[in-house]
């Protein structure tokens, strides 16, 4: 690319040379120069990504949507279905369609709210793949081949001529998500902290190359959530592909008495003593009790005391159980009616599509000037 200047040097400026502006960058216009301070109001802008596959549990929901829902007004909240992301393997068209369906009328039905986050369809805003086009074009393939989660990948799938290549570019069509909407955090796991930091490294690149353009973003991991173990086995967490069978998690689409009937099947161990544990040979026991917590918004002290007088371990899963179904009955059919009124989710989902196409557009069209598109 001319003037692109050497891979290392811009790889340097990605790092350390490219200038953030305050605590929430100043949004603009497109073309026009950024402020040196964000606004004394502005809000952090946050983008977080779900791939729409396998049905939510109650993992995701303790883990990350139940804080997305209590947290809409601390933060400018970006939550994007990222169903371009789940090509890169295929997939069945229907059910891409219906899982990306269901997910955003769960979202909903867990509170989130259109008026107050932005919850879209990644393939809703077309900008998404245009700026990851250009992206890839000041992106060098060496940052690429350094990206752990595609060699993990590609040698589950049998191998680099066996799987397509939107598994080893997908990466930046990531950052152009965040980037698109200056976004200030991006909320991951531990195993997706490369991706973001790639996106810095993409941003500061094309900074470098045709001035401050895009917000540098910061991962962040989430010190809040409770962490949800398997009930059949709590030494690995719920798992959204573990979910069509029955006894591993609990599904939020589930009924009063299959969620009964998964907590009473769940794992514990010999004892009787009800106490939180590090314990290995206690973690059935101690995921039970995280559980309670975690949907209850109790202290340790105060779970202790509501089994103080339980019998056994069959009376806390029963507990446990009535304390789950309180709070996943009204989104069940919250999600219910939803799915039995498509019209009303189409209306939600162009909200979410029109809101997002005022951030992204404006900020794609700024892209295609910079590079010299007519």
């Amino acid at each position: 690319m001319s003037g692109s200047g050497s891979a290392a040097d811009c790889e340097s400026a990605a790092r350390s040379g490219a200038r953030r502006e305050g605590p929430a960058a100043a949004r603009r216009e497109p073309g026009a120069r950024r402020t040196e301070e964000a606004p004394p109001a502005a809000r952090r802008r946050v983008f977080s990504g779900i791939q729409p596959s396998g049905v939510l549990h109650l993992g995701n929901y303790l883990g990350a949507v139940k804080h997305w829902a209590a947290r809409q007004d601390d933060r400018e909240n970006f939550i994007c279905v990222v169903d371009l992301h789940a090509i890169t393997v295929r997939q069945d068209p229907e059910a891409l369609r219906a899982g990306t369906r269901e997910l955003t009328a769960m979202l909903f039905a867990c509170g989130i709210d259109p008026e107050r986050t932005t919850l879209f369809v990644q393939s809703h805003v077309r900008a998404h793949a245009e700026a990851a086009w250009i992206l890839g074009c000041a992106t060098p393939i060496g940052w690429l081949e350094r990206m752990t989660q595609f060699k993990a990948k590609s040698e589950r799938r049998g191998g680099r001529e066996r799987i397509g290549v939107g598994l080893f570019t997908y990466p930046v069509l990531q950052a152009a998500d965040i980037l698109l909407y200056d976004a200030d955090e991006v909320p991951v796991g531990e195993d997706q902290k490369q991706h973001v930091e790639l996106a810095r490294d993409i941003a500061g690149r094309f900074n470098h190359i045709y001035g401050e353009t895009f917000v540098l973003p910061e991962a962040v991991i989430p010190t809040a959530g409770a962490r949800v173990m398997a009930l059949d086995d709590p030494t690995v967490k719920m798992s959204k592909s573990e979910t069509a069978g029955r006894g591993h998690a609990v599904r939020l689409t589930d009924t009063d008495d299959e969620i009964r009937r998964s907590l009473k099947r769940a794992v514990t161990d010999s004892g009787r003593e009800i106490e939180f544990s590090d314990d290995p040979a206690r973690a059935g026991v101690n995921n039970l009790l995280l559980i309670y917590q975690a949907i209850t918004d109790r202290s340790e002290g105060q779970v202790l005391a509501d089994f103080a007088g339980a019998r056994g371990y069959g009376d806390l899963k029963m507990g446990v159980a009535e304390a789950v179904i309180e709070v996943v009955a009204p989104i069940r059919r919250r999600y219910e009616e939803l799915m039995a009124a498509p019209e009303e989710l189409d209306r939600l989902l162009a909200i979410g599509a029109e809101r997002a196409r005022k951030v992204a557009e404006p900020k794609a069209a700024e892209i295609r000037r910079l590079v010299g598109f007519a």
